[in-house]
């Protein structure tokens, strides 16, 4: 594992109340603690689309079975009677009847034996050719692509899980910033009424504080909204009723980014877009070779064991031996077939040259992804110290401001303003935070660790 940290609870009582109140889950149910891998795990559970991905990739191995099966001998054991109308009879001639011993030797079509036929026989049939010994190289060929899409459809879903996972881990986040902003301009609301009653402020300064916990009590009302939207989400993918109870679970500190060399190792090593562009390209230069084997003749052999006689006997009336066996090789040269081969195969031929060009397109667009995503992780990495001092500062700065005001040297604009950005320092950090987590969890679904 390239990147790996220790976990912690997260979520609190005023963020789910907040969320309970506005979805209305069911009652009695208790709350699920769920981390990013129990996540994935129920979303690949649930999502119908990664169950498509899984047939395909079963059914494309069986696929593989079944051209194998091909190339050995197939078993049949053949029953049949066959009746014939005689040459000789009622309906041919007055005088005979159908006891005559004309009747049993003479049928009326001559492409039948007897009378009365009767078969059973077992008959081992085998084709050799170039196409059926390519089909076998092509089938497993496919199986690897259906096995790469599945792994590009479960990153996928994965994916789409980390979205909305950190989606909701920021919405409950801001949730938290939103409650105490709009804590902090009640207490001011009650701060200015003190000082006007006292006679230390103006009644605009009241106005001012109530207008701005007016804004933040309207923030909170759009943050638990927020929350109750980006659950729900979630929640679908996860379980049965989405709007279930569930508390996330996250590291207590954003887990380390791996070395670039480790990373481009791993992406080149198990990334399933290059190897469904190599197996695609193996598919489309097997197809040549297939479409080139009509070409060459194919060789049937068949060996057939049993009875073909007027009695459903081993033996005969007459003492012959009704058991005996025959054999027969075909060999079918192809001469002309109006050039159909030859267009079948220039077909072939673009289709490969085709995905030549996917493979290499596919091989550059690693390579940018590749740095694109580190860049991005790193960048927030480096960003996160920077983000808690400024919100540690504006902190500070608001305690001070509020000091200030409380002794009189400082206006109820410096205030508001301090609020103001004490909550956007908070609301930077928070986004910084996941914005790091998500393109961790980006860099680690393009090496393959999650």
């Amino acid at each position: 594992m390239l990147f790996q940290a220790p976990v912690l609870l997260y979520g609190q009582e005023t963020v789910l109340a907040s969320t309970q109140s506005l979805s209305a889950p069911p009652q009695g149910n208790p709350s699920v603690h769920i981390t990013l891998d129990e996540a994935i795990l129920r979303a690949r559970n649930n999502e119908p689309a990664f169950a498509a991905a899984v047939a395909a990739s079963q059914i494309s191995s069986l696929d593989h079975s079944i051209a194998r099966a091909s190339l050995l001998p197939n078993a049949t054991y053949h029953n049949q009677f066959i009746y014939t109308q005689p040459a000789n009879g009622p309906t041919g001639s007055n005088n005979a009847s159908i006891d005559s011993p004309s009747i049993g030797s003479a049928p009326r079509f001559i492409a039948n034996n007897a009378v009365h036929e009767y078969t059973s026989q077992g008959i081992i049939s085998e084709t050799v050719g170039l196409q059926q010994i390519t089909a076998v190289s092509r089938a497993a060929a496919t199986a690897a692509v259906a096995s790469a899409e599945l792994e590009i459809a479960r990153r996928g879903l994965v994916a789409a899980v980390v979205g909305l996972f950190y989606n909701s881990l920021a919405a409950d986040r801001r949730l938290l910033v939103a409650q105490r902003a709009s804590q902090e301009a009640s207490s001011f609301t009650a701060l200015t009424e003190l000082r006007e009653n006292a006679r230390e402020a103006a009644h605009a300064d009241v106005v001012k504080a109530q207008l701005q916990q007016q804004q933040r009590e309207r923030d909170l009302a759009d943050a638990a909204l927020q929350v109750q939207k980006t659950r729900l989400e979630l929640g679908v993918l996860l379980f049965p009723d989405p709007r279930s109870p569930f508390t996330l679970t996250i590291s207590p500190v954003p887990a380390p980014l791996a070395s670039r060399t480790e990373v481009e190792a791993a992406a080149t090593r198990s990334n399933p877009e290059l190897q469904s562009a190599m197996s695609s390209l193996r598919v489309s230069s097997l197809d040549v070779n297939s479409a080139r084997a009509a070409y060459l003749p194919d060789l049937g052999l068949s060996f057939t064991y049993g009875i073909d006689a007027a009695q459903f006997a081993a033996n005969g009336r007459d003492g012959v031996r009704n058991l005996g066996y025959s054999a027969t090789a075909t060999l079918d040269i192809p001469v002309w077939d109006w050039l159909s081969t030859q267009h079948r195969v220039r077909q072939a031929q673009i289709l490969r040259d085709a995905a030549k060009t996917a493979l290499t397109a596919t091989q550059r667009r690693l390579i940018a992804q590749l740095d694109e995503f580190y860049a991005e992780a790193s960048v927030a990495r480096d960003q996160l110290q920077s983000l808690q001092v400024s919100a540690q500062t504006a902190q500070e700065s608001l305690r001070l401001t509020r000091l200030r005001y409380t002794a009189g040297e400082a206006t109820v604009l410096e205030v508001v303003d301090a609020q103001n950005s004490l909550t956007s320092a908070e609301l930077a950090r928070e986004d910084g935070t996941v914005r790091y987590e998500t393109a961790l969890a980006n860099l680690q679904i393009l090496t393959g660790t999650i």
